[in-house]
């Protein structure tokens, strides 16, 4: 016997991994000193810092990668694994400077897996950080066939003396949410539950679309790298930063407030169609849509009141603003 009778390939690895160096070479930055294929990988800090703090972030897809698999669309799916983690690593003001990733299979498909590392090349490239290497598991009788799962590891640069920790946050202060592209990557299990229970496919289409729901749903999550930090580089006084994932707004807000502060809702914002198919198909309370999803909010900038947010992001929506209280959203029932 030998391992490639086992399942694992190690020819077809290697073949694999030599097709995907010229991927991670486009996403490199000056800091970059050694390519992928190596044991690890080597990224000095960029000019200019005085006091340097490394910021890390780490996660995955989700069960998202069930119908990306079910449809054969996999060149979207790396972009939600950048995103997922460099939002969270700008939500102390860091600067993403490199990403790692990790894909197991069953079987290694090549073609599959390059679409997948071409999505991780074009979400490093959007956040400005540079594909420094990765893992690829072949994995046979722990994955089924065509089966595959990813995750992401990000790490990311910001200066001690500007690090957003809830701190610089103030009563009065203005709440900005900044729209997602979609449901983004959380809630999958019970997206999937709701379609399942409708009894419609992927490729249907509701009433009013202008594209099948499984389009819909595989659309790649925001990265809002690039116009974040162009605010924070232009000295906008923003303090604090939300990434709007698994728990909603209800649970992700409230992590950058500071103690004894909470959000007012002032303002309802336009929920995406998605989010109210999903809702009215699997009649699901608000509450529990608000704690799931990210309901057409994928990021929030909390800053100090006189700042013309609308001119800094062009599509930012004003949300309330930050009161007294205990770490809580107020008046989120507005959106019913």
């Amino acid at each position: 016997m030998d391992y490639r009778s086992a399942g694992v390939d190690i020819d077809l690895g290697n073949r694999f991994v030599q097709g995907i160096v010229a991927y991670g070479r486009r996403t490199h930055r000056p800091e970059v000193i050694s390519g992928i294929g190596g044991f690890a990988g080597l990224c000095g800090l960029p000019a200019g810092y005085r006091d340097p703090v490394l910021v890390a972030g780490t996660d995955g897809v989700g069960t998202k990668l069930t119908i990306a698999q079910a449809l054969g669309r996999h060149d979207t799916i790396g972009i939600d694994l950048v995103a997922m983690c460099v939002n969270d690593v700008l939500t102390v003001g860091a600067e993403p400077l490199f990403f790692l990733d990790y894909l197991a299979t069953g079987k290694l498909d090549a073609q599959v897996l390059t679409q997948v590392v071409a999505g991780i090349t074009a979400g490093c490239e959007q956040a400005g950080c540079a594909l420094l290497g990765g893992e690829t598991a072949e994995m046979p009788g722990f994955y089924p066939q065509g089966v595959y799962d990813v995750a992401g590891f990000a790490v990311g640069v910001v200066e001690r003396s500007q690090i957003l920790n809830g701190s610089q946050v103030a009563i009065g202060d203005w709440v900005w949410g900044i729209p997602s592209a979609g449901v983004h990557s959380n809630g999958f299990s019970l997206v999937r539950q709701i379609v399942a229970n409708a009894g419609v496919g992927w490729d249907y289409v509701p009433p009013g679309w202008l594209r099948s729901l499984g389009e819909e749903l595989l659309l790649p999550t925001r990265i809002y790298v690039a116009e974040v930090l162009r605010a924070l580089r232009a000295g906008v006084p923003i303090h604090a930063l939300a990434h709007i994932t698994g728990g909603g707004i209800p649970e992700n807000l409230p992590r950058c407030l500071g103690p004894g502060q909470a959000v007012q809702i002032e303002q309802p914002w336009q929920v995406p169609a998605v989010f109210r198919w999903l809702q009215s198909q699997g009649q699901v309370p608000l509450a529990e849509m608000l704690r799931t999803f990210n309901m057409g909010i994928g990021f929030v900038v909390i800053a100090a009141p006189e700042v013309p947010m609308g001119e800094v992001f062009a599509d930012a929506l004003y949300l309330g603003r930050v009161v007294a209280g205990q770490g809580s959203v107020l008046n989120l029932d507005c959106l019913s």
